[in-house]
Order: C-alpha cells, then structure tokens, then sequence
C-alpha cells in the first residue's frame, strides 16, 4: 500500500497532505478522441447541428469540468487553475474528432485530473449533442501526454 498515496498505513483511503510541498507551476496536457460516423462529423464541421456549435458548447464543458474535478473525483484537492485550453481537432479522413485539454496552476499539487476530467467531459458533450443521430460513438484513448512541475518533475508519453 505505501506506493499508492491516497490510502494510510492501514489501507484507509485519505486525502494526501499536500501542505508542505513547494508552490511551482504544474501542466497537465491530456487527449483523446471521438470516433463517429461521417455523416456525423460532417453536420458538426458544417454547423448544421440542430443544437448548435457543438464544438464550441463542448470547450466550455471542459474548462468547467477542469475546474469541478475536486467535486466529481472524491481525494482531488480543490484548485486554483491559472489556464484551461481545450482544443479540437477534426479527422475527416477517420471520421473523429481529438480533443486536447491543457491545465495550469501554480500550486502543491498537479492538474492531471484537471486535464483528464476536462477531456472526458468535452468528448461527452459530443456524445450528448450528436447521440440523436448517431448513437455508435466511440470515445477512445483518454490519456496523459505530459506533466511537469512539482517534485517528480517533467514526463511526457514516448
């Protein structure tokens, strides 16, 4: 148990004491993708989605997940993020959509949970908007790219 820090010496799950660590600034880039039907894709790139930009309504729904995770994922602390980016990008040729969120903070503690929250959200936002006319979507290959800052340092996904 000692490696996973998020449980006691008795195996009791707590929130990990972040108080004395040092204050640097922390990034978190996550991505991951939406696999649709061409028809689909095609109607979110023309903007003839009923609902609206579905692309745009999507990168708020990010940014807000970013900044709940601490109320969704029961020991994430609450932060103060400095940055939230949320970016698309269209694959016609796949017939999906990737979407990389990026997170800063200047804290005690990392924003991967920002950043990967904030990526989930915005693909389920696609699912939410286009699900009327294409329920077989896929959302696929959620995952840390990079991190840097604190303690453990700058990693990055080969």
């Amino acid at each position: 148990m000692s490696d996973l820090t998020h449980f006691d010496e008795h195996g009791r799950a707590h929130m990990v004491d972040v108080g004395d660590k040092d204050t640097t600034h922390r990034v978190a880039v996550t991505s991951g993708l939406i696999r649709m039907q061409p028809e689909t894709l095609r109607m979110i790139l023309e903007g003839g989605h009923k609902k609206g930009d579905v692309l745009g309504v999507a990168r708020i729904a990010g940014i807000m997940a970013a900044k709940r995770t601490s109320d969704l994922v029961p020991l994430c602390h609450p932060l103060f993020l400095t940055r939230v980016a949320i970016d698309f990008e269209p694959d016609e040729e796949e017939s999906l959509v990737r979407c990389t969120a990026r997170v800063e903070t200047r804290g005690q503690t990392g924003v991967e949970m920002e950043a990967l929250c904030a990526t989930q959200v915005a693909l389920l936002t696609i699912y939410d908007m286009c699900k009327a006319v294409d329920r077989g979507m896929v959302i696929d290959q959620v995952r840390l790219e990079e991190k840097s800052g604190g303690k453990s340092g700058t990693w990055k996904r080969e």
